[in-house]
C-alpha cells in the first residue's frame, strides 16, 4: 500500500516535513509513505493553461495522486489558513472534477507550527477544500503546537504524545485505503 505524502510547506527546515518524515516512521509494515516534493515548482492555476499539456509538476503531482491509496497531508497555517501554494497545487489537482485524482480517495490532515495554537484553522479550510474536491477526508486531527519542542534539533519526532496521535491517524488512514481497496474488488 501506497501513501502519499505532501507537505504545504515549501521551507528547507519545515516542520511538516518532518511530520510526514516521522508518519513514514510508524506506518505499518506493508505501508509506503511516498513524500512529494514538487510543491514549490506547481504554477499558478490559470484555466487558460488547461487546453495544453500540464505543467511538469502539476502532472507528476497528478500521477502520484493516481497511484496512491491514501493522501496525507502536513499543513501550515499561513495568515489563519492554507498556504496559497498548497492551494494553487490543489486548484491544478481537482480539473477536471468530475474525474480528478482525489475523487474518493482517503486522505488525512495534519499540521505543525511554531505556535501554541498549531494549525488548527488551516486545517479546517485544507478538509474544507479537500471534501469539496470529493476527497473522503479522515475526521482527525494531529494540531502540533509549540514544534520546535516536539522535534529534536537533528530532525526526529521526541514528542511521545505526538507520536502516539500520528500513529493513530496513519492506522487510520491505512484502514481507510483497505476499505476502499476491499469494496472495488
Amino acid at each position: 500500500m501506497r501513501i502519499l505524502g505532501i507537505s504545504g510547506s515549501v521551507r528547507r527546515e519545515s516542520f511538516n516535513t518532518r511530520l510526514l518524515d516521522a508518519a513514514a516512521e510508524v506506518l505499518p509494515d506493508d505501508v509506503e509513505l511516498v513524500r512529494w516534493n514538487g510543491l514549490k515548482a506547481v504554477p499558478p492555476f490559470d484555466e487558460d493553461d488547461e487546453a495544453g499539456p500540464a505543467p511538469a509538476a502539476v502532472a507528476e503531482l497528478r500521477e502520484l495522486l493516481a497511484n496512491a491509496d491514501a493522501v496525507l497531508f502536513a499543513t501550515p497555517e499561513y495568515n489563519g489558513s492554507v498556504p496559497g501554494q498548497l492551494k494553487n497545487a490543489l486548484d491544478w489537482a481537482s480539473r477536471p472534477h468530475a474525474t480528478n485524482p482525489l475523487r474518493n480517495l482517503p486522505v488525512a490532515v495534519m499540521g505543525a507550527s511554531p505556535g501554541g495554537f498549531g494549525t488548527v484553522w488551516a486545517q479546517a479550510d485544507l478538509r474544507r477544500i479537500l471534501s469539496r474536491i470529493g476527497a473522503r477526508v479522515l475526521d482527525a486531527e494531529l494540531a502540533v503546537g509549540n514544534a520546535a519542542s516536539s522535534f529534536d534539533e537533528d530532525g526526529p519526532l521526541a514528542d511521545d504524545a505526538v507520536r502516539e496521535q500520528l500513529e493513530e491517524i496513519v492506522a487510520a488512514l491505512s484502514d481507510s485505503a483497505r476499505a476502499r481497496e476491499a469494496v472495488a474488488a
